[in-house]
């Protein structure tokens, strides 16, 4: 797993976080990063030894971020189900690039902090209960979350009720599942 980041490195990712947010992943450059930090790009090379690094580091601080948001939101929650759906697409609706960045690559584990993608994904656990209820409940979010991204539901208001719809399925199974 990742070893801490250094003062200077976790400026680095959040020069990179604010570049990769505001102009998407096309500018998330490591000349791009120098140049935003006033110094030469092989300069970046001692904090962060390649693109992958801040890649990941950006991606560790999106689970971080998410992570906090879902528990916020299913802790104590009477419906976290669908309180965990309402922080999920409002963290995709406030960080369309880095959603993208954490969800539309190979996870490169190894360069993760220990614990926080399953930190990131238990308050999901808890609001379906099982490992394999959660995977597909956010395969479901994640299909959704990037059709919206992409523009791919026409504009015929159907996509709100999708939503409910796939939302009611997985409570239906989690309960019956529960009176068993």
């Amino acid at each position: 797993m990742a070893d801490p980041l250094s003062v200077r490195a976790q400026e680095v990712v959040a020069v990179g976080r604010r570049v990769l947010e505001a102009e998407g992943p096309d500018a998330l450059t490591m000349r791009r990063i120098a140049d935003e930090l006033g110094i030469r790009a092989p300069s970046l090379y001692k904090h962060l030894p390649h693109k992958g690094a801040l890649e990941s580091a950006i991606v560790a601080d999106g689970f971080a971020e998410a992570a906090a948001a879902f528990e916020a939101a299913v802790d104590g929650a009477g419906d976290p189900l669908t309180a965990f759906v309402t922080a999920y697409r409002a963290f995709v609706s406030a960080h369309p690039h880095l959603y993208r960045l954490m969800t539309t690559r190979p996870l490169l584990r190894e360069l993760l902090p220990a614990g926080l993608e399953a930190r990131a994904a238990a308050p999901l656990l808890r609001a379906v209960g099982g490992p394999a209820r959660a995977r597909a409940a956010w395969a479901f979010l994640h299909g959704m979350s990037i059709l919206e991204l992409d523009g791919r539901f026409p504009a015929d208001a159907t996509t709100e009720p999708a939503w409910q719809e796939g939302i009611a399925a997985f409570r239906a199974v989690t309960r019956h599942e529960s009176r068993v």
